[in-house]
């Protein structure tokens, strides 16, 4: 499990980058995304269901049917998945909780948070997944490219 998102999202952000790199409108079942990425199935369902009721992702049922992206590639990145899944109260709230946290009351860590957290939030929007899942060079993300 990642130290930052949950795992929930984790798996979300494997699931879309799989998808990014099948053809444009190509439906795939949760059973090849559960069994290629190594998800629990009926998690997995769970999330490309939250994934597809907000506009990212589309399903299709039936025997042919399956989850594919709903936008292009190219329009989609880690922060809008991150969004959907664990939204993302890290970029404007004090990592040790505090609501009134802010430059001019500054808990202890509070500078070296915003930088951390402002680099965080460029990788998340800094690339989409069409140009992420190109990059990846896990086996199970090879496969679906040739």
């Amino acid at each position: 499990m990642s130290v930052f998102f949950s795992r929930q999202c984790e798996y979300a952000l494997r699931a879309v980058l799989y998808l990014a790199l099948k053809p444009a409108g190509e439906m795939t079942s949760i059973k090849d995304l559960a069994s290629n990425l190594n998800i629990p199935r009926h998690f997995i369902g769970k999330i490309l269901q939250d994934l597809t009721y907000k506009g990212l992702l589309t399903s299709q049922k039936g025997p042919t049917g399956g989850f594919a992206l709903a936008l292009p590639a190219k329009d989609i990145t880690f922060f809008h998945i991150v969004e959907a899944i664990d939204g993302v109260a890290f970029a404007n709230e004090c990592l040790m909780g505090f609501p009134e946290c802010s430059e001019k009351n500054p808990c202890a860590v509070h500078n070296h948070w915003a930088g951390l957290r402002d680099n965080i939030y460029s990788m998340l929007v800094g690339k989409n997944i069409g140009e992420m899942a190109k990059e990846m060079k896990k086996p199970e993300y090879q496969t679906v490219a040739s």
